[in-house]
């Protein structure tokens, strides 16, 4: 096979961090079974972070970018995958311990390679990606905790981005009323269209400082963290969930007691990287069908050739970016 485009982050020697499009060879990749024609990736901020090195993602390098992937079966020594198969591979260490899908070809243990879901286009599967699959991990949690629509709105917090943008869809669309907490009012028009009922500023928000609050939230996906999740604990009814998902806003939580044992509130931590395998299926197959968005296009705001991401990454890291971003491989 001959060499192939990758986007490599290295380590430096004096420890910062550079990331550059290399040709490289199938055997100066991580190993695996499966060699993957990559054709979708995606734009997280965890690649955001990993790329510009303002967050230490990687544990070894160097290493491709990017924790999402779609493609082709190229070659595979594992009997489940054969030249062809149309796949997905979404976290399992991409970027992290494993190269990732900034590549034209990528190796991947067999145990990560999902076969494509019937019902998804490698297009579509990467429209999702680790956002998409995120947001459906919380609402399965969230559901199989007790949360039901009656309890009252759900709250998405930093609701602009992929996994808010989401959450907001798939929970409009089983039937719950959501609410939207962002700092984009401008992109208010856009949340409503997602589902949203509410779009709630919050750089009016009044946290109150009491251990308990006025209870309003049936529940809560929070891609924010810090001073907000905090504020969430106090502010969800009895036996409510909030799914925790992100930390753009902090790793801190200052709470108490309190709402947990007064009010049985559920602190679920959302992780789409470890989990049982039928976790994950029943994931991928909800995605497919109830959880699907009405208009995947309303979320994947840009779709960029493989040329034009590093200019993706300081999007993101600038909070420009309203929705999903999908890089076209090869």
């Amino acid at each position: 096979m001959q060499d192939f485009l990758s986007y490599r982050i290295h380590m430096n020697e004096d420890k910062s961090i550079s990331a550059r499009f290399e040709q490289l060879g199938i055997d100066d990749l991580t190993e695996g079974e499966v060699v993957i024609k990559v054709a979708y990736s995606t734009v997280n901020y965890k690649d955001a972070l990993a790329a510009t090195g303002k967050g230490r993602i990687l544990r070894r390098y160097p290493l491709n970018g990017g924790i999402d992937l779609a493609g082709q079966v190229a070659q595979s020594t594992d009997a489940r995958f054969k030249e062809g198969d149309s796949v997905l591979v979404v976290g399992c260490g991409l970027s992290e311990v494993l190269d990732g899908g900034y590549s034209e070809y990528a190796r991947i243990p067999a145990k990560c390679v999902v076969p494509m879901p019937a019902g998804l286009t490698e297009y579509e599967a990467m429209a999702f990606g680790t956002a998409g699959f995120t947001a459906a991990i919380a609402v399965i949690r969230m559901e199989d905790n007790g949360q039901i629509p009656s309890r009252g709105p759900i709250l998405v917090t930093g609701a602009t981005g992929g996994v808010g943008s989401f959450a907001i869809s798939m929970f409009s669309n089983i039937g719950y009323e959501v609410v939207a907490l962002s700092g984009k009012k401008d992109h208010e028009p856009y949340l409503k269209e997602l589902g949203a009922s509410d779009v709630i500023d919050r750089h009016t928000l009044e946290m109150g400082d009491r251990p308990l609050e006025k209870a309003i939230w049936g529940g809560a996906v929070d891609n924010v963290g810090g001073d907000t999740l905090s504020w969430l604990t106090r502010t969800v009814v009895p036996w409510g969930n909030i799914g925790s998902v992100g930390l753009a806003g902090g790793i801190k939580l200052n709470s108490t007691v309190m709402p947990f044992i007064l009010r049985g509130v559920s602190l679920l931590g959302i992780n789409s990287l470890e989990m049982p395998t039928e976790v994950r299926d029943q994931a991928w197959e909800r995605m497919c069908s109830d959880l699907k968005p009405r208009n995947m296009d309303l979320i994947v705001k840009q779709v960029i050739d493989f040329n034009q991401l590093p200019n993706a990454f300081d999007q993101l890291m600038d909070g420009t970016i309203v929705g999903r971003i999908v890089v076209k491989i090869s």
